[in-house]
């Protein structure tokens, strides 16, 4: 009797299991999607009806690699179609305020400057969005920390791009510089032009650039680890167009084997330098004035002790390094590349800020206060961040629900902020909005956006991109170099076709001709 009420009370538990664990299961790839769906439609919102579990991905899938069979068929700046091929779909379609399901989650798409603008300010009620795992592989560190955690590893990296910290590193990032022109100017010696595909250039440069002046070693010590890197994102980058299941991280596939693989000899060659930085810090009684050195002093002991932040461990310290080695390549690359590509168009522009820099410099090196005065090379960067911004769309996440202006927004679904979408709005930047005009930011950015929340390349708010004015210095330094010495213009070769991944950059490489100025 008693063995037998024993086997029905754990009949009974896994019956109870069975169903809570089907319940789960049938709320999340069911119940939850077509609430918040109803919930979206009932305010205006529109897109494809749900689709049991992948949602819109197979689709978004599909149209993504038809888009990048060819590139497009001119050199127009209206890239979205190629670049975000479904999401094009989806707003031709439905509208601006619209949709897109990420496998079981809706991600809503806002436009609305005054609502992005509260987005931005309230980081507290959105989040960054948790997207697979996998990816925080790639991208550690405090791009995906939030609250007190993220506040205390932003004010411990500020520092680290104070202007005056950043004057220190110029030295560090023309010599890069040089060292890249020096190339190109023996390729153009004999004939006095070369073609070159330059976004090849750009990497390495920017590569050498970020480990010269924040980690103070030289591109062929931090080679491999920007190799590595680039395979990582390769690997990864698939991830965004599929559905994650919930553990699938940790099952020993080959994808998964790999990304862990490469993780892991990146971490083991960070520490490397790491170690050999604190090292000469122990033995000099000093430190250098870059990212490395502020982290590695709050680690071992060296900071102001009235400084009430959180010491790093070692993973944490090496999570920091990946992500700036990572963000410091591609955003000034592609800052650059996409700077070449529209001055290589437009010949006028390019002579312009060619004039601004001789009259300014000559041919000698600028000095780091000397480069605010350069009005024209900064309007052509802004106009450049504006068609071309480094990324195309940022995500947030809603945790609980909330209502912004009109909007109530449940709690489960995500936010899409487009980026190249609203900075080239002709109802916010005119007629011309997708026409390369740096004239448009001739008395600054507010003026040329009419006062409204429609220009944030670098981010906008408390969580702005935290190396912005070090990658504008970067750009600004290297283009100076270039326009001192080379008349350029694009390749006949060079095919138009600007790709999103994770980045902005260009599918089929960046052929340019350059010869050396008269």
């Amino acid at each position: 009797m008693e063995e037998t009420s024993i086997l029905s009370i754990g009949i009974s538990l896994v019956c109870v299991v069975l169903v809570s664990v089907s319940w789960g299961i049938l709320n999340w790839v069911w119940f939850k999607p077509k609430r918040l769906e109803k919930c979206l439609r009932n305010q205006g919102f529109n897109g494809n009806s749900y689709r049991l579990l992948y949602g819109d991905t197979s689709e978004r899938a599909w149209m993504t690699i038809e888009s990048r069979l060819k590139p497009m068929p001119n050199l127009s700046n209206d890239f979205l179609p190629h670049s975000l091929a479904f999401f094009h779909h989806i707003i031709t379609k439905y509208g601006k305020r619209c949709f897109i399901w990420n496998g079981p989650i809706p991600l809503v798409n806002l436009v609305e400057p005054y609502l992005i603008r509260e987005i931005f300010m309230k980081i507290n009620d959105f989040e960054k969005a948790k997207s697979n795992p996998l990816i925080k592989k790639v991208a550690p560190g405090l791009l995906f920390l939030e609250g007190h955690a993220w506040a205390q590893r932003r004010k411990l990296l500020t520092p680290a791009f104070h202007i005056d910290k950043l004057n220190f590193m110029v030295p560090a990032i023309w010599e890069s510089s040089k060292e890249m022109i020096k190339e190109w100017e023996e390729l153009a010696s004999k004939t006095g032009s070369c073609e070159i595909e330059v976004w090849s250039s750009l990497q390495k440069l920017s590569a050498d650039m970020i480990s010269r002046s924040a980690f103070g070693s030289s591109y062929e010590e931090g080679k491999t680890i920007f190799d590595l890197i680039t395979q990582q994102i390769k690997i990864v980058v698939p991830v965004f167009n599929s559905v994650y299941i919930p553990g699938w991280r940790f099952l020993p596939t080959k994808t998964n084997r790999r990304i862990s693989e490469i993780d892991r000899e990146i971490r083991i060659r960070l520490k490397g330098i790491i170690n050999k930085r604190k090292n000469i810090i122990k033995r000099e009684m000093r430190a250098k004035d870059d990212l490395l050195s502020t982290l590695i002093q709050d680690k071992f002991g060296h900071a102001n002790r009235k400084q009430e932040i959180k010491k790093l461990n070692i993973e944490e310290v090496v999570n920091e390094c990946k992500l700036m080695y990572l963000a410091g390549q591609d955003t000034t690359s592609s800052l650059l590349l996409w700077t070449l590509i529209m001055l290589g168009k437009d010949q006028i522009w390019q002579q312009r800020a060619r004039e601004e820099i001789i009259n300014a410099f000559g041919d000698a090196k600028p000095q780091f206060h000397e480069l605010n005065h350069l009005k024209i090379v900064n309007m052509i960067l802004q106009e450049v961040l504006r068609l071309y911004p480094p990324i195309l769309e940022l995500n947030r996440e809603v945790t609980r629900d909330i209502k912004i202006g009109d909007v109530i927004l449940p709690a489960g679904v995500l936010l899409n902020i487009p980026i190249l979408l609203l900075q080239q709005d002709e109802t916010i930047w005119g007629k011309d909005a997708k026409e390369f005009n740096p004239e448009r930011f001739s008395e600054g950015i507010s003026k040329a956006s009419k006062g409204n929340m429609s220009f944030f390349a670098f981010g906008w708010g408390p969580r702005i991109c935290l190396g912005s004015n070090f990658a504008m210095i970067e750009a600004k330094l290297t283009l100076v170099f270039i326009l001192q010495r080379f008349v350029f213009e694009l390749s006949p070769s060079y095919r138009h076709a600007p790709l999103n991944v994770g980045t902005l950059r260009p599918q089929f490489g960046a052929h340019i001709i350059f010869r050396r100025r008269p």
